[in-house]
């Protein structure tokens, strides 16, 4: 395969030691790295230079998918969110569209967790007073026997369910596709609509994908029949959430606190209005990094790659022709 030469963006991919390396370096493809995410600009600049991609979170639009032919084969998509490659001109054009189910909702239900305990400790507070040489406390909360509402449970959110469990709490859940074994055995009862979940749960955890259906979806109509003093978990998708909602929102203390994994534009800006509030906690899209979880992201993403061009089916294809 040394004829083929493959963009590679992700830098989680790039940066994390492991067998995934090695196995890219053994496919012997003409590689070019850069570091993503990579706006629609840089794409189309590197458009039509590339056999493959191995991608992250770039802007693979129409208009950088018509420029990269006829030479683009294939899109090998590091991780399991579609939402900013167009898969529907990807079809039309017959670029297979390839991801990686099932590798990171382990770590990602994690890191919800992490955020839930920071914003119920204030422990951002604890560390920056203590830091300082302050002793300063302040008092926090149990979440035994909080209701924590799930919206989208499938792999991560099942996961986030089971911990909840483990913390003594009420998991509540929405998703079209319903678990029924899942529900019964890990005792997850199912809401009936999306606004059962805003009306009783004491925590919304969201892990569904972003779609026209669920762009906006906290929003400051959604937000007005929440409990007050909510807290709202995102490791999903930052436009999933209402920006300016979101803010007006934890200045009034409807919403108690906002832990948040992304935002409607990574990296941010400095003037970002989420990243100065004392009851907001931002983290940069590192959900999914861990030694363990990049290392099967990647390996999955460089399998999936190296058996389609030799012809076998990969892993998981996310479009047909």
């Amino acid at each position: 395969m040394s004829s083929i030469r493959v963009l590679l963006t992700t830098t989680s991919f790039q940066d994390t030691p492991g067998v995934h390396h090695a196995m890219l370096a053994a496919a012997g493809f003409e590689l070019v790295c850069e570091r993503g995410p990579l706006p629609e600009s840089r794409m189309l600049e590197l458009a039509g230079q590339f056999d493959a991609f191995i991608c992250g979170d770039d802007a693979i639009t129409r208009a950088v998918i018509e420029k990269s032919l006829p030479r683009l084969k294939v899109i090998s998509k590091y991780g399991i969110g579609l939402d900013k490659i167009d898969v529907t001109s990807a079809t039309e054009f017959k670029i297979p569209v390839l991801f990686t189910p099932g590798v990171n909702h382990t770590t990602v239900a994690e890191h919800t967790f992490l955020l839930l305990l920071a914003l119920e400790k204030s422990l951002l507070f604890h560390c920056d007073s203590t830091r300082a040489g302050g002793w300063k406390r302040k008092t926090g909360h149990e979440l035994l026997a909080k209701t924590i509402g799930i919206i989208g449970l499938g792999r991560i959110g099942k996961e986030v369910a089971i911990r909840a469990r483990a913390f003594g709490m009420e998991p509540i859940g929405y998703d079209l596709y319903w678990d029924e074994a899942f529900a019964a055995q890990h005792g997850v009862k199912r809401a009936a609509s999306i606004d059962e979940i805003f009306a009783c749960a004491d925590y919304i955890s969201l892990h569904t994908n972003l779609t026209p259906e669920t762009r906006d979806m906290i929003c400051a109509a959604s937000i007005a029949k929440m409990k007050p003093g909510v807290i709202i978990l995102n490791c999903a998708r930052g436009e999933i959430v209402h920006t300016a909602d979101i803010v007006a929102a934890l200045q009034s203390g409807q919403v108690g606190g906002y832990g948040t994994d992304v935002l409607d534009q990574e990296p941010p800006p400095a003037d970002h209005p989420l990243l100065k509030l004392p009851n907001c906690i931002v983290t940069p899209h590192i959900g999914s990094r861990t030694h363990e979880s990049v290392q099967r992201q990647a390996s999955c993403a460089v399998e999936n790659l190296t058996r389609f061009l030799a012809g076998q089916p990969p892993i998981a294809q996310a479009n047909k022709f």
